[in-house]
């Protein structure tokens, strides 16, 4: 007797013959495993390096997109990792690493029963596919080999997803991020970002010159990072320079080095960031920085590829691709005199711009998850999570200092909530409530607290994010009053890069 082929497994078979992204086919996979597998949870997380990165869920809340699982951490994961069968933990006393993170009624609640099989692709392990319940016993019927079938018909999935998936990142090129970064992937969840991830895809195999713009604590060093890893030159060295802390008798030497005796204090031979980046990638952050003499020499750079040491008379060739970043608009910056035009059109060949946090939506949750995972780690807890409050007022919050604000908001709460936790007498899992992220206070403090703050009052049916903006429209009207409308000094006194001040009036109807 024939035994009927599952309609999801048929399902997936003619997924195979679509052109579907991949976010989509491990959505389609995810289901049907739910579907054939009857569990509260399933997750397809992807190998790179030591890590296992989630690349779709399914039960799981958001947030768990934005993790990274180290496989040192996560003896489970480890496990299944290792092994060339499906290893299932019952009631086991390792931690889960999904604990407090199914989408279930009852948060409280730990996974009892959990089942994870290694998915190979090429002969190589690729990741693992993972099955969580809350009842014990749950995958007690699971016949072995429906679940062998599945396996191999997920494998081809993955396959199919990795073809076509032009935009994968090479795991020899991640290396060669610089370590205080190591950690950090660019999330492209939202609109504005995958239209970023184009941008990035059509120009990084190149070696034209890299404009990147952006607010202040968006994201572009990191932007830069993933140019230079998509590159061609991904092996060799990614060379930082922060152009508005050099001080300008020594910029010329940090970029371009020095001979000895070329100046007072230059008792050796030194070479500069262009010569330590030959071969490689040059990133200028903050170039709107560069004090105009500096400017000149380094159009010459750029021009001919060559550089010349203070002290000396020899001209030195250097193959570079230069990627520069600013907060600044640098076409106002060159009609005020400030920047130079042919640098400006030098450096701007392909210009990316990196939105602000505020325009990526669910964005936000994303990259609390990735904050959340390193300070699990940091703090030595077994899990950190947001509450569901919690998320509403990320979500809900302006984020005037983006990502880096973000980044900062999380530590200081996760702190807070470990701490009050301890000092209550609990253990177990670390829940960050609205309170602890303090933003009501980070948003309502002007830069200089001397300045008099006008009078807050609450408005019935006013949203969070209604009063911050009714509070700064009131406290910019008094200090640009103070200030007779004058920018430059409103900026100075209110802490802030003076064209990002410009775009908060414009946003808020100041003109």
């Amino acid at each position: 007797m024939t035994t009927a082929v599952p309609p999801e497994v048929v399902e997936l078979i003619a997924d195979l013959s679509r052109d579907l992204t991949p976010d989509a086919r491990f959505a389609r996979l995810l289901a049907a495993l739910r579907r054939l597998f009857p569990c509260d949870a399933a997750a397809l997380l992807q190998l790179e390096g030591e890590a296992l990165i989630p690349r779709a869920v399914d039960g799981l809340r958001e947030e768990t997109l934005g993790r990274r699982f180290v496989l040192q951490q996560h003896p489970r994961l480890a496990q299944v990792i290792a092994s060339p069968q499906p290893v299932r933990f019952a009631d086991d006393e390792l931690p889960d690493p999904y604990d407090g993170l199914v989408t279930s009624e009852t948060d409280a609640l730990p996974v009892h029963d959990c089942l994870g099989a290694t998915l190979t692709v090429d002969d190589q392990p690729w990741g693992v596919i993972t099955l969580d319940a809350l009842q014990p016993g749950s995958f007690d019927s699971v016949d072995p080999g429906t679940l062998a079938t599945f396996l191999r018909l997920a494998e081809a999935c993955v396959r199919a997803a990795v073809t076509l998936d032009a935009l994968r990142l090479d795991l020899d090129r991640e290396r060669a991020v610089s370590r205080s970064h190591e950690n950090r992937r660019l999330l492209a969840g939202s609109a504005a970002m995958r239209r970023l991830e184009e941008e990035l895809a059509i120009v990084a195999p190149t070696d034209l010159a890299v404009l990147v713009l952006g607010e202040t604590g968006v994201g572009k060093e990191l932007v830069a990072q993933q140019l230079h890893l998509r590159s061609q030159r991904a092996r060799q060295p990614l060379v930082q320079v922060n152009c508005g802390a050099l001080p300008e008798h020594l910029a010329e030497s940090e970029l371009f080095g020095h001979r000895r005796g070329a100046f007072t204090g230059a008792t050796e031979d030194r070479r500069g960031k262009f010569e330590l980046a030959d071969g490689g990638t040059l990133l200028l952050d903050e170039v709107g920085e560069l004090p105009l003499g500096i400017q000149a020499k380094l159009l010459r750079v750029l021009a001919n590829g060559e550089i010349q040491r203070p002290g000396s008379d020899d001209a030195l060739r250097v193959d570079v691709r230069v990627i520069a970043a600013t907060n600044r608009d640098l076409r106002r910056e060159v009609a005020a005199g400030r920047f130079r035009a042919d640098l400006y059109h030098r450096l701007s060949v392909y210009p990316l711009h990196v939105p602000p946090l505020r325009e990526r939506g669910r964005d936000v949750i994303l990259l609390a998850g990735a904050f959340l995972e390193e300070n699990r780690h940091r703090l030595g807890v077994r899990q950190l999570r947001l509450s569901e409050a919690a998320r509403e007022t990320l979500l809900r919050y302006d984020w005037p200092g983006n990502v880096r604000e973000l980044e900062h908001v999380i530590s200081r709460a996760a702190l807070r909530a470990l701490t009050q936790q301890r000092a209550a007498g609990l253990h177990g899992w670390v829940i960050i409530e609205p309170d602890q992220l303090g933003l009501g206070a980070v948003s309502a403090a002007p830069a200089e607290p001397a300045q008099p703050e006008p009078p807050v009052t609450v408005q019935p049916q006013e949203t969070l994010k209604e009063a911050v903006d009714r509070f700064q429209r009131q406290w910019l009207t008094q200090l640009l009053a103070q200030h007779d409308g004058n920018l430059a000094a409103t900026a100075r006194t209110a802490g802030v890069d003076r064209s990002n001040l410009h775009r908060l009036l414009k946003r808020l109807g100041l003109r």
